[in-house]
């Protein structure tokens, strides 16, 4: 039994619709959805109609994105926001380097911090917010006693350690490590340890939203499909008590206080919704002849720019696998890119890597920045023996974009810098044989 037949046998999951895009409809409360129409004179049981669009109202069909929500109180009744102070945020991001770096795991920032406490930019493109991607770490061991939504793009979480129950709009999911989830932009959610820790990372996509990737000659299976992706059911909180509304707005954290829980959505319809996605269901692909083909066949998730097959950023992995080319060096080879790559590791090894690298930790790849396998690892696999192998215990991922990442200047990001990140390349030395001279 593989490593996602163990971890879910069946094919349906209660509590969670299935599909990727789908336009769902779900109610927690018998007919609390009007019939034939978004917004009746007089909605059912009370309740109040309201839209969350993720795209322009002129967007295609295709691209849009929109969920109309049916709730108990309107989110326009709040007062004001204010400015919420967030040191490692508000730290900034240094010049962009052509260096190559890399980070041990982020250390939680102290006890009782709850997940926006606890986010830590670790590198943001130039652009961001109105383009591109900005990334970090998170860390917490409290719930939250608040919620939050981000104005500023969509959010892609990644775990590492420990489960996390996230409470939306739209429902509730629990993701594990080795799970993903994704927020749409502008959705309040709340995100809670359900054991006593949890650790992961963040993409927050500044783009067009995230979408599955064309398969062009692979045909129509294969890579992340479809069916896996699983949106939650309604679920609503009725709750007349002091709470706090967080926003990220323009890159700066905002607070507001309300009388009652924002998540008090009793039933919705649409497409713009949250989901999570098993990374151990995705069917890989590779060559069964010799070499191997780009990573790009590893794509779970892309956001695409206006130029063609050029990515915003594309969600890659690099899962279980065989490996059975022949007369080939499997690990990733010697490369140079015009994307930038930012890298993580969720569990296990990831085989370009003898050591340095471990879950929670995190690489950047600069633009044309030379990078590939470190010395013993290529030692290893010039003297292996070409029978087939599969690659188990293992889940890396890469936030890959075309924009140049910027690091933190966050003291407590660049604390977990790896000063000598570049040694483990230190030992390839030339082994050019010179004949017939």
């Amino acid at each position: 039994m593989n490593q996602s037949e163990t971890r879910q046998n069946s094919a349906f999951v209660s509590g969670y619709m299935s599909g990727f895009g789908n336009s769902f409809a779900t109610e927690a409360v018998l007919g609390a959805l009007p019939a034939g129409r978004n917004s009746p004179q007089r909605p059912p049981l009370g309740l109040y109609s309201e839209q969350l669009s993720g795209t322009a109202f002129t967007m295609p069909r295709s691209e849009m994105r929109r969920t109309w929500f049916y709730r108990i109180r309107p989110s326009a009744a709040h007062p004001a926001f204010e400015r919420l102070a967030h040191a490692a945020i508000e730290s900034g991001f240094l010049l962009p380097t052509p260096n190559r770096m890399r980070w041990d795991p982020q250390p939680l920032a102290g006890s009782g911090i709850d997940f926006i406490e606890g986010l830590m930019p670790l590198a943001a493109t130039g652009d961001a917010p109105v383009a591109g991607i900005t990334a970090y770490r998170y860390g917490a061991d409290r719930s939250m006693r608040r919620t939050f939504y981000d104005a500023d793009g969509e959010l892609l979480l990644v775990p590492f350690e420990g489960a996390v129950r996230f409470a939306t709009e739209c429902g509730r999911l629990e993701v594990t490590p080795g799970e993903i989830c994704v927020i749409p932009r502008g959705m309040k959610f709340r995100a809670d340890p359900i054991g006593p820790v949890m650790r992961g990372y963040v993409c927050e996509n500044h783009g067009a939203e995230l979408r599955l990737p064309d398969l062009g000659p692979i045909g129509s299976n294969c890579l992340a499909n479809p069916r896996d992706f699983l949106t939650p059911e309604a679920a609503y909180e009725d709750l007349s008590e002091a709470h706090q509304l967080v926003a990220k707005f323009e890159g700066a954290l905002w607070q507001t206080e309300l009388d009652h829980s924002p998540l008090d959505v009793v039933a919705w319809h649409g497409n713009n919704a949250p989901y999570k996605y098993d990374l151990f269901r995705f069917n890989a692909v590779g060559t069964i002849s010799y070499d191997h083909p780009d990573p790009s066949i590893y794509t779970v998730l892309s956001s695409p720019t206006p130029v063609r097959g050029l990515a915003n950023i594309d969600f890659v992995i690099f899962p279980p696998r065989w490996l059975v080319a022949e007369n080939t060096f499997r690990p990733p080879w010697y490369h140079r890119n015009v994307m930038n790559e930012l890298m993580g590791l969720i569990t296990g090894v990831y085989d370009a890597k003898a050591e340095g690298f471990v879950p929670g930790g995190a690489s950047l790849h600069p633009r044309m920045s030379a990078h590939g396998p470190d010395a013993e690892t290529t030692r290893r696999a010039e003297a292996a023996e070409l029978r087939p192998h599969k690659l188990e215990q293992t889940m890396a991922f890469m936030f890959e974009t075309h924009a140049v990442l910027r690091p933190s200047a966050a003291p407590q990001v660049m604390a977990t810098q790896q000063q000598n990140y570049d040694a483990c390349w230190a030992d390839l030395k030339s082994r050019f044989e010179r004949r017939g001279q």
